[in-house]
Parts: C-alpha cells; sequence; structure tokens
C-alpha cells in the first residue's frame, strides 16, 4: 500500500469506505492515466465522455461529467447539441432522459443552479 496520503475525490467521497479497490482504480487509473494521456485533451475527452453516457443511457453518470465538461471548456451550447445530435444516433429516450438531467444541472441561464 501506497505512503502518500489519502486525497479526496469524488470516487473516494462517495466510495471509499464501501468499495476501496473500485475507488483506487477510478482515481489511479481512469482519472490520473487514462484521462492524462496526451492524444485527446480534456475537452475532447469530456465530450467522448458525455457521448457515451448518453448513448447508453447512464444519467447518473452524467451528473458528474457535465459539470466536468463545463470545467473543461465544453459550452452549454454544446451540451445541449451535442444530446440533441445523439437522439438521432443513440436514441430518443435516451436523449430525452439525459436532456432532463443537463437541464437540471445547467438550469435556465446556463449556469449551475
Amino acid at each position: 500500500m501506497s505512503s502518500q496520503p489519502t486525497r479526496s475525490t469524488a470516487a473516494r467521497d462517495a466510495l471509499g469506505d464501501f468499495a476501496p479497490k473500485l475507488v483506487d482504480l477510478t482515481d489511479r487509473v481512469l482519472f490520473d492515466d487514462v484521462w492524462d494521456r496526451p492524444d485527446l485533451g480534456p475537452r475532447d475527452r469530456s465530450l467522448v465522455t458525455v457521448s457515451a453516457l448518453v448513448a447508453l443511457g447512464k444519467t447518473d453518470q452524467l451528473r458528474f461529467h457535465i459539470p466536468k465538461a463545463l470545467a473543461n471548456g465544453v459550452d452549454r451550447a454544446e451540451v445541449v447539441e451535442l444530446i440533441t445530435h445523439l437522439a438521432f444516433y443513440a436514441g430518443w429516450p435516451s436523449a430525452m432522459s439525459a436532456i432532463a438531467v443537463a437541464r437540471e444541472l445547467l438550469g435556465e441561464a446556463g449556469g449551475a443552479p
């Protein structure tokens, strides 16, 4: 086990005591390795990730990844357009579920409520 101090992360805060190995893999492999690979920037990774989550109907995960996308430079209009575009490729129900979450997160004015 590492002697480094444990940092607070979304995964650790949500599941650290319940699923420590899943948290470790999420933090160390997914976010510290995969998300930092140089061939795609954070903005592009966010667009890909949000698209995949919409297509798969994983709206719970959108609650983390839409704000992360905004922090990575994706704007409100792009999130809405991404979901609208995916309605034709991923299915209307997936898009309608995703747009409801996006509206909740983005608010009417485009910022966090």
